[in-house]
């Protein structure tokens, strides 16, 4: 594949995920729960997978990678615990309050993905010009 097919794969995929969440809201409580769940399940799979690539990654990205890798999985785990936490509260003021923190990480997951969606563009067209150069100084030999 690719980095170019790999960009129009990451635009299929966040159109997935908006038809998901677009559809989620007409759901009912046990067949949203369901999605959740998967989408947990399908996120935790991908988190795994990256963590399998990243350990593959070419030395100079790969302190910045694990550093990002980290990052994000700090930010997982205090998600997942907060998620499972909740389940078991049935106060109001703690399902508001547990609301306006999945409303938060929601926000912010959004913001990171679309801070990964501008750095995956630019090491595509940088990959797409490294290999343009290389072909030209491999065409002038």
């Amino acid at each position: 594949m690719t980095v170019s097919e790999g960009f129009d794969k990451l635009k299929e995929q966040v159109d997935e995920a908006d038809r998901s969440i677009r559809a989620a809201a007409n759901q009912g409580e046990a067949e949203l729960k369901a999605m959740v769940e998967e989408a947990r399940k399908n996120a935790d799979r991908h988190a795994d997978e990256l963590r399998a690539k990243s350990d593959e990654v070419a030395d100079q990205a790969e302190h910045h990678w694990h550093e990002v890798q980290g990052d994000w999985d700090a930010h997982i785990k205090r998600m997942h615990a907060r998620i499972d936490a909740k389940k078991a509260a049935f106060d109001a003021d703690i399902a508001e309050t547990d609301a306006e923190l999945a409303e938060a990480d929601a926000a912010y997951a959004v913001q990171f993905a679309s801070a990964a969606i501008e750095e995956a563009q630019y090491a595509v067209l940088d990959a797409v010009l490294a290999r343009k150069d290389a072909d030209v100084l491999a065409a002038a030999r």
